[in-house]
């Protein structure tokens, strides 16, 4: 080929003639170095071994290996007999010594036919959990095949089952998440649909499910909720038993959180919708549907009295131990713990847990009289006490009886903590080494504005919160042992500010308590949160135990016939330094011994010599009152509460409220307003004080009303005072951002002598907190007036 054809021959193939190869002398050396002899290359050493072809029959070699498999385990596999009545059994519950508490697990079971339910109550069901119950083979395969992927990763089971693996799983297999559990799920799943019909699977599914209340089968469960028979269920109430399904303990509306509520009535609608895509319900019957409120469950056989409210979170506890060891759902976890044969031994003291009871009779319940006073059927209790060394509950108080109120009032997180939980911003404000507005480090000495209503300012700049005092007391400068001792709202919302509210909130979280859905806002350093005596307790025991997490546990250990559970160590690493905490340890003596709780703490006459912390802490308008305390050796959290009885009552401004709403304690036992430092610390005192010895705190600080130090002077402590303070303590106005925007710049100058520089941090409960008002209003007879009542009173 010439020149000119090479170029035509370019221009129709639209790129450039390989050129002609010359001929020379034979070639020599390796062959395979270069070209091969037409002039293409040598395939690579990797495509050679993983060329299409390969992978190809190696990905159907591996197909037809999958279905030898399956087709062997399907032949191999039989359905067993069912197993669901064998495995219901008794639970065993024990003190920690080994004797008996209760014995709980009556089988509350009873089968009907399918034809005792009503077809649109069947139809939820479905709606629930399968849509393609009718039509499909009895497995989901895209979800088994994930379950089966997250089973052997380790990381439990997600996805749904269909309605026949899970009756398949509850009738004829265990709960266990193994990869060999699974596949059999699936096989013994696949030969009930092809042996049973549709109808006899949903029957034995509704029959063998726990509905919570102790509840196996719909027939118990319609009992349990709705007083009524499985055939006279209406839809509405058919959609909330489906509902339940996926969380029983959770969606029981009798102990159910506002969040739980929340859940479970979407979870109805979500059923009730999915009824009207199917066509099983009429749009406009959907539309005009109410929610069914549940009726209060009755109580079950050896959970009387106390011991129902033990048993519930010996349960809950041993539940998400499973959940976390297995990987289990928390629907699998319930129906593996009730009534499954276990004895569980409970961190319970017998000792202890009598004392409690009596404290509470003692001190509270003996005194209120319903009859003639309807507020004192209102009052609530709930208690928790903790070995902080060893994270053990040792005793708890739930309500006066599980029979006749459902509720655990230990547990229960719809009541604020109030100024209980002041001590978490100053443990924030230690561990952070935050500073005041101006600069000054925050310690208990450091000097704050007490002044009633005063507007809490962010480096200048107002963030509209301003909450009063007790009775509406102005302190003017003073330190936060004082503020602490005598719980001064207006101190603890400016240091909240000066830590930041996230870093406080983020201490909360890491010293125990729930924080999800918490807003880090300037209003939560009043406790305006919902928070249980148990998570109260479980945060002062981790002060107590020098800033080491203390995760409060009712279960010491639970076994079953082929297994044993252990729960892991309740005491954790510090998430605090053990300075900061001993330092807020050391600030919440001064509560006890100068403070709030002095007259039904520190005065007690059964107190032989015990170092005691603590906070009083009492709610807007009066809804529930708290004493928090711990002595070096017990951490116990007590609340009342005002919840109405069952005609309703009177909320906050005078409005009706309905059952089991929050009602004022105000009036209760015959007194004025219920707060921290009366019943609640007289309940703690006469149980603490009857099981504890005396000891002292070991604490590594050196601030705080348990140690002895000197008090620096308030021009160097205060976020708010001018450098240059009289040496005698006159304060005078300095427009710091943490000072009252109000405040007076011509301060008395004859202010009482008590708030001299060498005065003590933790002062004389004898102090009248007038003579600390930056007003210099010491002939103010109507503040010294509300003083003396709020002495008295002891908040």
């Amino acid at each position: 080929m010439g020149r000119a054809e090479e170029r035509r021959a370019r221009q129709r193939g639209g790129h450039r003639a390989a050129p002609r190869r010359r001929r020379s002398a034979p070639e020599t050396g390796n062959r395979s170095a270069g070209p091969a002899a037409g002039g293409a290359p040598r395939k690579s050493l990797l495509r050679r071994i993983f060329s299409w072809k390969k992978i190809l029959g190696t990905f159907f070699g591996l197909c037809l290996l999958g279905i030898a498999g399956f087709a062997v385990l399907y032949m191999v596999v039989d359905v067993p007999e069912g197993n669901a009545l064998a495995t219901q059994e008794s639970n065993v519950y024990k003190y920690s010594d080994g004797s008996l508490l209760a014995r709980v697990g009556e089988t509350n079971r009873e089968s009907v036919d399918l034809d005792k339910v009503p077809k649109d109550v069947q139809h939820t069901f479905v709606a629930a959990e399968n849509k393609t119950f009718y039509t499909d083979s009895g497995i989901d395969l895209r979800g088994l095949a994930r379950g089966l992927y997250n089973t052997a990763m380790g990381r439990g089971t997600q996805g749904g089952s269909t309605i026949t693996q899970q009756y398949v799983k509850n009738y004829y297999l265990s709960q266990d998440q193994t990869v060999t559990r699974k596949l059999k799920e699936m096989v013994i799943s696949l030969k009930v649909d092809q042996k049973k019909s549709k109808d006899d699977i949903l029957a034995g599914y509704i029959n063998t499910s726990y509905y919570g209340r102790g509840a196996y089968g719909i027939q118990a469960a319609a009992q349990a909720y709705y007083r009524t028979d499985a055939q006279n269920l209406t839809v509405e109430q058919g959609a909330y038993l489906a509902a339940l399904l996926q969380a029983p303990s959770q969606y029981d509306w009798a102990v159910a959180t506002p969040t739980g509520k929340k859940l479970v009535q979407e979870r109805w609608n979500y059923v009730l919708d999915n009824m009207v895509k199917q066509h099983w319900l009429d749009p406009a019957k959907r539309q005009a549907m109410k929610f069914p409120v549940p009726k209060e469950p009755k109580g079950t056989p050896g959970e009387e009295g106390e011991k129902g409210y033990l048993v519930e979170l010996a349960n809950q506890q041993l539940e998400d131990q499973l959940m976390s060891e297995e990987g289990i759902s928390h629907q699998d976890a319930v129906q593996q713990v009730v009534n499954r044969g276990w004895t569980i031994t409970l961190n319970v003291d017998k000792k202890k847990q009598a004392a409690l009871e009596q404290a509470v009779k003692e001190q509270l319940t003996s005194k209120l009289d319903p009859k003639q006073r309807k507020v004192d059927g209102d009052v609530q209790a709930g208690a928790v006490s903790v070995d902080p060394k060893t994270g053990k509950i040792v005793a708890m108080y739930g309500g006066t009886d599980h029979f006749k109120h459902w509720t655990n009032n230990a547990t229960r997180k719809d009541y604020q903590p109030a100024s209980t939980f002041k001590p978490v911003i100053l443990a924030a404000a230690l561990q952070q080494g935050s500073v005041t507005q101006d600069g000054k480090p925050i310690n208990a000495d450091t000097v704050y504005d007490g002044t009633s209503g005063r507007q809490v300012v962010d480096h200048g700049v107002r963030v509209g919160f301003g909450p009063p005092n007790e009775d509406d007391v102005n302190y003017g400068p003073v330190t936060v042992q004082k503020a602490m001792n005598d719980s001064v709202n207006s101190v603890f919302a400016q240091m909240g500010v000066d830590v930041g509210m996230s870093k406080v909130m983020s201490t909360a979280k890491q010293l125990g308590m729930d924080t999800e859905g918490m807003q880090a806002v300037p209003a939560q350093t009043l406790g305006s949160m919902g928070a249980s005596p148990l998570e109260m307790a479980g945060i002062y025991a981790t002060l107590d135990n020098h800033g080491n997490k203390v995760t409060p546990t009712i279960v010491k250990d639970a076994e079953q016939k082929d297994r044993k559970v252990t729960m892991p160590n309740p005491v954790g690493g510090p998430v605090i330094s053990r300075t900061a905490a001993d330092s807020v340890t050391s600030v919440l003596t001064g509560v006890v011994d100068d403070g709030t709780a002095s007259r039904s703490v520190a005065n007690n006459p059964l107190r032989a010599g015990q170092q005691v912390a603590g906070k009083t802490g009492t709610s807007d308008c009066d809804l529930s009152a708290w004493f928090t305390g711990y002595t070096p050796d017990l951490v116990t959290s007590v609340g009342l509460f005002g919840e109405a009885g069952k005609a309703g009552g009177t909320g906050c401004n005078g409005a009706t409220v309905k059952k089991q709403d929050h009602v004022p304690l105000t009036g209760a036992l015959g007194g004025g307003r219920v707060n921290g430092g009366g019943p609640p610390a007289e309940i703690w005192a006469t149980y603490t004080f009857g099981v504890t010895h005396a000891a002292k705190f070991d604490l590594d600080t050196s601030q705080g009303a348990a140690v002895e130090t000197p008090t620096p002077s308030m021009s160097s402590q205060s976020p708010s005072q001018s450098p240059s303070q009289s040496p005698s303590g006159t304060p005078t106005s300095s427009g710091s951002p943490s000072q009252s925007p109000s405040q007076s710049p011509s301060q008395s100058p004859s202010q009482s002598p008590s708030q001299s520089p060498s005065q003590s941090p933790s002062q004389s409960p004898t102090t009248d907190p007038t003579d600390e008002n930056p007003l210099g209003q010491l002939g103010d007879q109507r503040q010294q007036l509300h003083h003396q009542q709020r002495q008295q009173q002891q908040p």
